[in-house]
């Protein structure tokens, strides 16, 4: 780096235009205010070499030399390991009206470092690599982002709408309360359950990238995975396992209900635990 600036950030102003916030219960806010130094240093980037990672991520170019021309692309981004809900909401994002026949999902992790309490990103790229293997699709296509999550909301999700658009993808995949964040204090929500989709409809157009909702899917005895909605209309039994339950089985050596998790995932998850 060839240094031409060096000035003193208004870190609480940038947290409030960034996150929406300057309270350090929020994690963005609070890691500006701790990692990062008093001063900010601009100048002239040369690229050397590729960087050296844990796992490998292609670029944007390679990417979309893999991608169909022709189709609509749908991409799904997560930060943890992907389990059968999961994979039920992007393959079904296929066929929502808003996507062209014959489109593919693209399913593109962040694997860098995200929450202290998160999966370490070359464990969850392990997970990614063995539910490739064992889903084999046509239609379903894994990439992985060397990307830090901030939890910043709506103003994030329509950051990887355009990191997305770079990889090639015509259509993004909203889930509800995406990269949201709670205060680590009162535990309130800083963004509300649908800004990140309202906010990604009020700009799609102009970042030309079109939203598709995330389906609200629940397990059911009789039926398997439907939506919430037709769950409750037809009175089926549903299933349940928070994420807390999950862990505290895969440390005490529980069988995983292969309806919440592939075996796969569970075996590397168990292995580098």
């Amino acid at each position: 780096v060839e240094f031409t600036d060096k000035f003193s950030p208004d870190k609480p102003l940038e947290c409030l235009k960034c996150y929406g916030t300057a309270s350090i219960e929020h994690p963005g806010a609070l890691m500006v205010a701790t990692e990062r130094g008093q001063y900010y240093m601009g100048g002239k980037v040369t690229g050397l070499n590729v960087p050296v990672r844990d796992f490998p991520c292609k670029s944007p170019e390679e990417v979309r030399a893999t991608l169909p021309d022709d189709k609509d692309v749908v991409a799904f981004q997560c930060r943890n390991p992907v389990h059968r809900a999961h994979y039920e909401l992007f393959t079904r994002a296929l066929d929502d009206p808003l996507v062209g026949e014959g489109g593919v999902v693209l399913v593109h992790p962040t694997c860098g470092p995200t929450q202290a309490d998160d999966i370490p990103g070359d464990v969850r790229y392990k997970t990614y690599v063995v539910l490739k293997e064992e889903t084999h699709n046509d239609r379903t296509r894994w990439e992985y982002l060397p990307y830090s999550m901030h939890m910043a909301g709506p103003r994030e999700a329509i950051q990887h709408m355009m990191i997305r658009k770079n990889f090639g993808c015509t259509h993004f995949i909203i889930g509800r309360d995406m990269a949201g964040s709670k205060s680590s204090v009162t535990g309130e929500d800083f963004y509300g359950a649908y800004d990140a989709q309202d906010f990604a409809k009020e700009n799609a157009e102009r970042l030309g990238v079109t939203p598709v909702p995330s389906l609200n899917l629940v397990y059911t005895e009789e039926d398997g995975y439907v939506t919430a909605d037709e769950a409750e209309e037809r009175g089926l039994s549903t299933k349940k396992l928070s994420g807390t339950k999950f862990r505290k089985m895969l440390r005490s050596g529980e069988d995983i209900p292969e309806w919440f998790a592939f075996k796969s995932v569970v075996q590397v998850l168990r292995e580098n635990s």
